[in-house]
């Protein structure tokens, strides 16, 4: 007996099927519709890059005023180089976007440089100064050289640098090792003409890996990654920047008295 209720009894139009029963087109509509997709993550911008940047390299300042406030010693200056490059190694091989990592690294390594950085203008006055003030300098230049496309990076620029860190790494794991047998090691860090050409390389090498850091930048913001990138993108910054930091104080050391 036919229903009189109109929601059992309604069919399509043109169609001998009940109301449960999908038509032809209907299947079709369901099978061409595209598929669920999750919402999309919030691209990364330069934005979220500055604010982490300042963030990270913050965290670093403020834990190097700390180190050098208390005049904390070397086993500080120990612990905080070994948990530093602990937590470096862990975000540079597995491409952590953690925080926790990436600003714990921040704090070790900050520990680490104002406990340096005290040391140095404790036998130089006025030295870190001039070494703070020469890394926002080289900074500021490299991004004007990378705006303004002075220096291109291309792939072949790129191997050039990576190559270039990994031997001025290795000759001062080489040298560091010789000073157990020979006092001043190879000569790179004895203060001499060897000392000067070591530092002026591992600086210029320091400001081209900033513009490999910019170039990651922008192709992050190109290829359209997701927000939390940022955190890895001011890693980098940071590491550079320290980097060149600790050269330009080494290096200006070399030619202000200790008097």
């Amino acid at each position: 007996m036919e229903s009189k209720n109109p929601v059992f009894s309604r069919q399509a139009p043109g169609s001998q099927q009940a109301w449960g029963t999908p038509t032809p087109e209907q299947l079709r509509g369901m099978y061409d519709a595209p598929s669920y997709a999750p919402p999309a993550q919030r691209r990364m911008t330069i934005d979220d890059v500055v604010v982490r940047g300042f963030i990270t390299l913050g965290t670093l300042v403020v834990s190097a005023a700390l180190a050098w406030a208390l005049n904390l010693g070397r086993p500080a200056l120990i612990a905080g180089v070994l948990v530093g490059l602990v937590l470096a190694l862990i975000v540079s091989f597995r491409q952590s976007t953690n925080p926790v990592l990436i600003l714990g690294y921040a704090v070790s390594y900050g520990v680490a440089i104002g406990v340096i950085s005290h040391a140095y203008n404790d036998l130089y006055n006025g030295v870190v100064f001039q070494a703070v003030v020469g890394t926002a300098l080289a900074f500021g230049a490299m991004l004007a050289v990378y705006t303004l496309r002075i220096v291109r990076v291309t792939p072949k620029f790129t191997k050039f640098v990576v190559a270039a860190g990994l031997s001025l790494m290795g000759l001062m794991l080489v040298n560091w090792l010789a000073t157990f047998f020979i006092e001043d090691g190879v000569g790179i860090r004895s203060g001499g003409p060897l000392s000067y050409v070591f530092s002026i390389a591992a600086i210029l090498v320091g400001c081209f890996f900033l513009l490999l850091d910019f170039d990651s930048v922008e192709q992050g913001i190109r290829a359209g990654a997701p927000a939390k990138y940022s955190w890895l993108m001011a890693f980098g910054l940071t590491v550079t920047l320290v980097w060149i930091y600790l050269e330009i104080l080494r290096f200006v050391s070399y030619f202000t008295s200790n008097d």
